[in-house]
């Protein structure tokens, strides 16, 4: 006997309890071609638009704290005020490249849940190579960069590639339809 997905998928596997439960409960499951315990279903867990979402919440997090904590370096808050950090001087049009530079992350957060698959997969993977990119170069200008910058970009780096692999490898849910 046939069970219908919520996406019109049709399941015709062995549908244990344990399955009907999960399916009812509104957890996502996809068939698959054969599994170990004889059933051709999947359990796949969160929505990927969430997981990518709730990444780069944790990215941008990552981002502003750091820079709370380098307004407490005494060295550096000096130089903020003077307008020079190391030797890039901080002038209307380098802060609102740094804003613009911010947003992208803070607009993904948005965009990762609201953007249909094939738009959403590639502004993740535009949107994260970029932030990745610019945040390796970024411990390399201007002047050495501190401990506790080192110890943010290495984490903020890691999470922005992670996002590049995880849409990366992100199958279409619905075939070709969602283009």
């Amino acid at each position: 006997m046939p069970v219908y997905g919520a996406n019109g998928t049709v399941f015709y596997a062995p549908f244990n309890e344990t399955y009907q439960n999960l399916f009812k409960e509104g957890v996502k499951v996809n068939p698959i071609k054969e599994s170990p315990s004889g059933t051709n279903i999947k359990i796949t867990g969160m929505d990927k638009k969430v997981i990518l979402s709730t990444i780069w919440i944790f990215v941008v997090f990552n981002y502003l704290y750091c820079d709370v904590i380098s307004l407490m370096d005494a060295g550096l808050l000096r130089q903020y005020l003077a307008g020079k950090v190391g030797t890039m001087e901080m002038t209307q049009g380098f802060l609102l490249g740094a804003g613009i530079l911010m947003e992208i992350s803070i607009a993904m957060v948005l965009l990762s849940r609201v953007l249909k698959y094939r738009a959403n997969r590639w502004a993740n993977i535009i949107a994260g190579a970029i932030t990745t990119v610019v945040q390796v170069l970024s411990l390399f200008a201007g002047s050495a960069p501190t401990a506790y910058y080192t110890f943010f970009s290495i984490i903020e780096i890691a999470s922005t590639a992670l996002i590049v692999w995880f849409a990366w490898k992100w199958a279409n849910p619905e075939g070709s339809l969602n283009r």
